[in-house]
């Protein structure tokens, strides 16, 4: 935005809701663009939009009769408004779509989107620069390309580039200290610059012919190369032939990757968007330099009575917010306010975006293949939810609820002797397993003995339960129908008492313990009030249950070995005040590992440069309780 918005004095919230509320705001609404957001008697934020002159829309809202039933019910729990007023309807359009991304509003479209998509980056920063992946702001100097659909696609790409051009993909430490070729060299993924196996001019003419392959000049550096290898074929150069014969295959198998390579365009988003039954599918598919580098599917959640159009504009302006768009925009819909999208993206990327419908051509033959893969892709997702739905009835079947769980939570424990414990909680649903909702606890109650799995569980539920209880009166706060706990009887009834001391009652409660010899099919199942039971080992939901169990497992293992992994890593000169980054390097270099300096002796430490005497006597002490004052 090229103005900082201003802030209206918003009415005082009053008791009154629905129409009645809305209308108490338009006497001191301004006819100017802007965005405004309704929000329920609990702050819960509704809906957000964007207005050419907020009093005119506004007062729609104050009309009785003729809203669609999703209308009608927003408008019915709207408690309070805030407004914002921006210096134009394209500036209200870009503010909109950043607070709907953020606030995910009930009445809005909305999708999550967490991560950013990867590049590949040629460094500039060095005289042998490296190329990598990255993900994130673009500070680093050098040459981008992408954004590329995933993480695989990049690292497919960056291998098969590795064996075309031969680049150092090693950070600056890593090649400054080496001395002979690393394993990529032996296996021809690198020119070892390194070790001086090639020249900076040869190296060079490598960067310049990777960065015109990646650029959309694939064809004219692999002509080169042809050339190169029949000369080097005819002057029985046979060696330098075939490494060029692998460079152009490996370039051959990047190209074969990348699908359709578009030949009226260069640089493009495509958007393609297909509903059914109330569910919707858009694939986005990105080209730069002529070349297509992946796709990826999002699944938007969006109000039954939305139009596919209506789905697909606003999802467009969210997918745009915080990243640059580039020159070109197809989408697969008309959308009702498509110039002003368009004009809103310039503004934000500083250039000319446009957004075209194709109706016939290769661009229209591009976004028909995007179609039928958001097709097909809903289709799976649909058949996946299906199957889901009925493996959550089941859940549902076996412990006594009363409907399938919309939120199973499932806890465990990982330590080794007590060391570095870690509790994880893993969550899943009528989507599948939710990422964004894991959770991990580090072990903190000082007073545990080692491997004391209980207590560890009881602290665990204990911080959990103890939030939840206290969130309780906010709607978003997210409680489990079933929590799933990985042991037997006694972790069940840990858990069954922390729950009892909270007060909490609407949550079922499950041990899951591991049959005899720990083998998968024969376990057993705990529930207060009940028989141990089991399932029948062929059953769906049995295997669904062990799904769940061992997803915990995983988590927990994995955090619990980050941790560990920190705890190998830390350096006890850390802890020492007046030990910064200098000195401790002095120290390692001087006496070559940490364990040295703490067998060292006063004079020893006296004698390394930057260390004084009183440093050294605080060094002394720090390893040497016990002959403090001596």
């Amino acid at each position: 935005m090229s103005d900082v918005p201003s802030t209206d004095e918003d009415a005082p919230m009053s008791p009154l809701t629905g129409p009645a509320c809305i209308q108490a705001y338009l006497k001191t609404l301004p006819d100017t663009p802007g965005v405004y957001r309704m929000m329920d008697a609990k702050g819960n934020v509704l809906y957000v939009g964007k207005a050419k002159s907020l009093k005119k829309r506004v007062a729609s809202y104050v009309k009785t009769g003729g809203h669609l039933d999703r209308i009608a019910r927003m408008i019915a729990d709207t408690a309070e408004m805030l407004f914002v007023t921006t210096a134009s309807e394209t500036e209200a359009l870009l503010l909109e779509s950043n607070l709907i991304k953020r606030l995910r509003p009930r009445y809005n479209v909305s999708f999550r989107d967490d991560k950013s998509f990867p590049n590949i980056l040629l460094r500039e920063d060095h005289a042998f620069p490296q190329i990598l992946k990255h993900r994130g702001a673009k500070s680093v100097k050098g040459i981008y390309f992408g954004p590329f659909a995933s993480a695989g696609a990049v690292n497919r790409t960056l291998s098969a580039l590795q064996r075309s051009f031969l680049l150092r993909s090693c950070s600056d430490s890593v090649f400054e200290s080496r001395t002979r070729p690393c394993l990529l060299f032996q296996i021809k993924r690198c020119s070892a610059p390194c070790t001086a196996r090639i020249s900076a001019e040869d190296y060079r003419k490598l960067v310049d012919e990777a960065e015109a392959f990646l650029t959309g000049k694939s064809r004219t550096v692999q002509a080169q190369l042809v050339e190169e290898m029949n000369g080097a074929s005819e002057a029985l150069d046979f060696e330098r032939a075939a490494r060029l014969r692998d460079r152009l295959r490996a370039m051959s198998h990047v190209q074969s990757h990348q699908g359709i390579n578009p030949a009226t365009f260069t640089d493009g988003d495509l958007f393609a968007a297909y509903a059914q039954g109330g569910h919707i599918c858009v694939q986005v598919f990105f080209f730069r330099s002529g070349q297509n580098w992946g796709n990826k599917p999002y699944f938007p959640r969006a109000e039954r009575d939305l139009s596919t159009a209506e789905v697909l504009e606003s999802f467009i302006g969210q997918f745009y917010d915080g990243r640059t768009a580039p020159a070109l925009i197809l989408a697969s819909e008309m959308m009702p306010q498509k110039g002003l999208l368009a004009e809103a993206l310039s503004l934000q990327a500083g250039r000319k975006v446009e957004i075209l419908v194709p109706q016939r051509g290769e661009k229209r033959d591009i976004l028909d293949m995007a179609l039928q893969n958001a097709r097909e892709q809903l289709a799976r997702r649909l058949a996946e939810n299906s199957a889901q739905r009925e493996l959550l009835d089941g859940v549902a079947e076996t412990f006594g609820l009363e409907g399938p769980p919309r939120r199973i939570e499932v806890y465990d424990n990982s330590h080794i002797q007590g060391a570095n414990a870690v509790g994880a909680m893993i969550v899943a649903g009528p989507d599948g397993f939710e990422k964004g909702e894991y959770r991990k606890f580090n072990i903190k109650s000082a007073d545990l003995a080692p491997g004391d799995d209980y207590g560890m569980m009881r602290e665990v539920l204990t911080r959990r339960f103890s939030r939840l209880v206290r969130e309780a009166e906010d709607a978003r706060a997210k409680w489990p129908d079933l929590a799933l706990i990985d042991g037997g009887p006694g972790q069940l009834a840990v858990a069954q008492s922390v729950l009892e001391d909270l007060g909490v009652e609407d949550v079922l409660l499950a041990g899951v313990a591991k049959g005899p010899e720990r083998d998968a099919g024969r376990e057993h199942f705990y529930v207060k009030n009940r028989e141990p039971f089991r399932l029948d080992p062929k059953s769906p939901v049995l295997y669904y249950l062990q799904r769940l169990r061992d997803e915990a497992h995983r988590f927990a293992i994995g955090s619990h070995r980050k941790k560990r992994a920190k705890a190998l890593g830390a350096n006890p000169l850390d802890e020492i005040a007046g030990v910064g980054a200098s000195r401790k390097r002095a120290l390692l270099q001087h006496f070559g590992s940490a364990r040295a300096v703490a067998g060292a002796s006063l004079s020893d430490l006296e004698e390394v440069a930057g260390v004084s005497a009183a440093l050294a006597r605080r060094i002394y002490d720090f390893f040497h309780p016990g002959a403090a004052g001596s």
